[in-house]
């Protein structure tokens, strides 16, 4: 293994680099433009560590790294800003130096380099989730317009469907007004179109992906949040334990303890926001089902839902759903285990009934 460490601030045309030799001093610096810097990688020694940010183009770089037998390292871009040297003087080599200098800390948290196939699953994912705000931004337009003449709609897709559509409202607006809402319509439902068609292919992913198949065995997880967990963090392995997962969702209290005394505030909510959310809509739906089904015929994790809905507020109750889920996830991705609803049963820490045990020494 090299012990020359390559800092690389990444950018669309120009790169800076900056090289620290064994003992972290800065041997040279250099900027290059984007062709020079492929073909710069090349000339690399093998095992040199080639540190940058974890921004876009940032996997595709690191791909070609690993081709090369270069060793890549991944960092979140708020764990790389301590190691500036100067807060208030920011350049592309400053950035650089901080970048490599943050890769040599020996317990360096880095990011897992996504494959081709990962992105581009991912892809459909911000595709549609861009529809779904362009989708929102035509519907408030139109809203917004029919409004200035009076004509106010219930806040569902629905409403605002038939509104365009019955000639009692329409005479309630100018006809020069009619072509114009015509068309917003029809862009409208090319946007519903997209995003179905995006719902479609997920689906399919999904459909194809063993380990997407077996985590929507969990109770409200759809292929949506399947295909996007799976595509996100593939086997699960790059974390210790499921603890280490929903910490990096967003779905832990932040911290100020100090002295021995802990002091817990809100969840931290940093982490992947969209994978996130997908599991606070999937725990809003467990829920449901919760408090919905028979008390004689609910599992051992709906009693325990509905315990906490008991003594919680509701948005807690969500976050710690997501997070238990969030942690099942882990370990069904990470140890390829089916959804077992009695796995808790299995564990040394379980207090179980007298009868039971009664019954286990009989045997």
């Amino acid at each position: 293994m090299s012990t020359i460490t390559m800092g690389v601030d990444l950018a669309k045309q120009v790169f800076s680099v900056c090289e620290l030799d064994g003992a972290g001093r800065v041997s040279q610096r250099k900027d290059l433009k984007r062709d020079s810097f492929a073909i710069w990688l090349v000339q690399l020694p093998p095992g040199t560590v080639v540190a940058m940010e974890a921004c876009s183009g940032a996997h595709h770089w690191a791909r070609r790294c690993i081709e090369y037998g270069l060793v890549p390292r991944l960092m979140a871009a708020q764990f790389v800003k301590p190691f500036r040297k100067s807060q208030g003087s920011k350049n592309d080599r400053n950035d650089a130096e901080a970048i490599a200098t943050a890769a040599r800390q020996g317990n360096m948290r880095f990011v897992a380099v996504e494959t081709v196939d990962q992105q581009a699953r991912l892809s459909w994912h911000r595709v549609r989730e861009g529809y779904k705000a362009e989708g929102l931004a035509v519907s408030n337009r139109i809203r917004g317009l029919m409004a200035e003449f009076g004509v106010v709609v219930a806040r569902s897709d629905h409403a605002l469907r038939r509104a365009l559509v019955d000639d009692v409202v329409r005479q309630q607006l100018p006809t020069m007004l009619h072509p114009l809402l015509d068309e917003l319509q029809q862009h409208w439902q090319q946007v519903r179109e997209r995003i179905a068609a995006c719902d479609t292919t997920i689906a399919a992913h999904a459909k194809a992906d063993t380990r997407s198949v077996r985590v929507q065995r969990l109770i409200c997880v759809g292929p949506l949040t399947a295909d996007a967990l799976v595509a996100t963090i593939g086997d699960g392995r790059e974390f210790t334990h499921g603890r280490q997962l929903s910490a990096w969702l967003g779905l832990t209290p932040t911290q100020h303890s100090s002295g021995g005394k802990q002091r817990l505030g809100e969840i931290s909510r940093r982490g992947d926001s969209y994978l996130r959310t997908l599991l606070i809509q999937g725990a809003r739906s467990s829920l449901q089902r919760a408090n919905a089904v028979a008390l004689e015929k609910a599992t051992a994790e709906q009693i325990w839902i509905r315990g906490l809905a008991q003594r919680l507020p509701f948005g807690k109750v969500l976050v710690a759903i997501a997070n238990k889920h969030a942690r099942q996830l882990w370990a069904m991705l990470a140890r390829d285990e089916d959804y077992d609803a009695e796995a808790w049963l299995k564990h040394p820490m379980v207090q179980r009934p007298a009868t039971s045990r009664k019954q286990t020494v009989a045997a």
